[in-house]
C-alpha cells in the first residue's frame, strides 16, 4: 500500500468493525466465533495507530464499513444475498471441504463474503489488496460492482507470512508474531528465532532489497556464509525502519553481548504465555524453570533470577507483554513470549 502511495495513488484503510462481529471463515475448518462489538472497539483503536507507521498519512483514507453495513437493514441484507448464489458461494474451498466433510457451515458464514464484496461497491474500489487466504472474497467485490454496474475493481493478492513456529500464519492470537510496535531487541530476539529456510520467505515478503539481491544472499550462504550474519542484516533493515538505524545497533549489540559471547546459550526451550502482565513467580512456574511458588520466591531471594540479564529482586513484578530471556541460576533458560 506504501509503494502505490509512493506512486500518486489514495490508499483507502478499511477498518471492518461490522464485518468482525460476523467472523472471517477464510481457511477455516470450523465456524469462527464472532467478536463482541466491545473486542471490535478495543482492537480497531490500535489498527491505523500501526498502520501509521507504514502509511504516508497524507495519502490514507480511513474507512469504517458500519458506515453502509449498519444502514442495510433486513431488506438490504435480503436484496444484497438476492446478487449471488449458493452455488458460487459454494466454490469456496474451506467451504466446499466442510460440506463433504458434514462439519457445521453457519448460514451468517455466507454473510462475510458478500459484505466483504459489498464494501468494495461503497468504496467504488479500483484494486483491492488482500493475503493468498482472501482470493475468493476479492473476486466476489469484483462480481457485485458488476451487478450493481460498475466497473470491476482489479485483485491483488500476496502470499502468507509464516509466524515465528515455522508453520502457521503469523497471527498474534497463536502468540506466533512480531509486533510492529515492539521493542527493537525484542524485534531482533524474534527475528534471530527464525529458521535459517524461513530466513528466505521474510526476505522475500519484509526485506527491500531486490530479489537479485536476495538471490545473492542464497548463493553466498551455499558457498559457505553463515546465515546467521544474513538473518542480522534482515534483523537490522527491519528494526531500522520502525524505530532507527541507531536502534538496529544497539540491538545488535545487546544481542551479541547476551548470546554471542557465551552469556546465555542459543538454543533454549520457546515458551509462550498468553496472559499480560503476568506476575514473574507464576511466570516462572510457566517457563518450567522452578517446580513451585515457593521456589520461585527462594531463587528470587538469593538473586538467582534474571530478566534479560537483569537481576529481578521484586517478587512481586508484572511483567508485560514483550519477549524475554528469563534465567534461574546458571544453568536454566527460556525464550518466553508474553501476549
Amino acid at each position: 500500500m506504501r509503494q502505490l502511495q509512493d506512486l500518486g495513488h489514495t490508499v483507502i484503510f478499511l477498518i471492518g468493525d461490522f464485518t468482525s462481529t460476523i467472523g472471517d471463515p477464510s481457511g477455516r475448518n470450523n465456524t469462527r466465533p464472532p467478536l463482541t462489538p466491545e473486542q471490535v472497539k478495543i482492537n480497531s483503536q490500535t489498527y491505523y495507530e500501526q498502520a501509521s507507521l507504514v502509511l504516508d498519512q497524507s495519502r490514507t483514507e480511513v474507512r469504517y464499513n458500519s458506515e453502509w453495513c449498519d444502514q442495510l437493514g433486513s431488506r438490504g441484507m435480503i436484496q444484497l444475498a438476492s446478487r449471488y448464489t449458493v452455488a458460487r458461494m459454494m466454490e469456496r474451498d474451506d467451504f466446499t471441504k466442510r460440506f463433504t466433510s458434514h462439519t457445521p457451515i453457519s448460514v451468517h458464514e455466507f454473510l462475510y463474503p458478500l459484505l466483504q464484496g459489498y464494501d468494495s461497491v461503497q468504496l467504488k474500489a479500483d484494486l483491492e489488496l488482500g493475503g493468498t487466504d482472501q482470493k475468493f472474497n476479492l473476486l466476489v467485490g469484483r462480481e457485485l460492482q458488476k451487478e450493481y454496474g460498475q466497473e470491476q475493481q482489479c485483485i491483488l493478492t500476496m502470499p502468507l507470512l509464516v509466524g515465528l513456529d515455522g508453520v502457521e500464519k503469523m497471527s498474534k492470537s497463536k502468540g506466533n508474531y512480531i509486533g510492529i510496535t515492539e521493542s527493537p531487541d525484542s524485534m531482533f530476539g524474534k527475528l534471530m528465532s527464525i529458521s535459517d529456510t524461513l530466513m528466505w520467505s521474510y526476505y522475500e515478503l519484509l526485506s527491500f532489497k531486490t530479489m537479485a539481491q536476495i538471490q545473492e544472499h542464497r548463493a553466498s550462504v551455499e558457498q559457505g556464509a553463515n546465515p546467521r550474519d544474513i538473518k542480522v542484516a534482515l534483523a537490522q533493515e527491519i528494526i531500522t525502519r520502525f524505530h532507527s538505524a541507531a536502534a538496529a545497533e544497539q540491538a545488535l549489540h545487546n544481542f551479541e553481548a547476551r548470546f554471542r559471547h557465551g552469556e546465555i546459550p542459543v538454543d533454549i526451550p520457546e515458551v509462550v504465555i498468553a496472559e499480560s502482565p503476568i506476575a514473574i513467580v507464576k511466570l516462572l512456574r510457566e517457563a518450567g524453570l522452578v517446580s513451585s511458588g515457593s521456589e520461585a520466591h527462594r531463587n528470587i531471594e538469593q538473586g538467582g533470577v534474571r530478566l534479560d540479564g537483569t537481576r529481578i529482586e521484586d517478587k512481586a513484578l508484572q511483567v508485560q507483554s514483550g519477549t524475554y530471556v528469563l534465567q534461574v541460576g546458571k544453568r536454566r533458560f527460556a525464550r518466553v513470549i508474553i501476549h
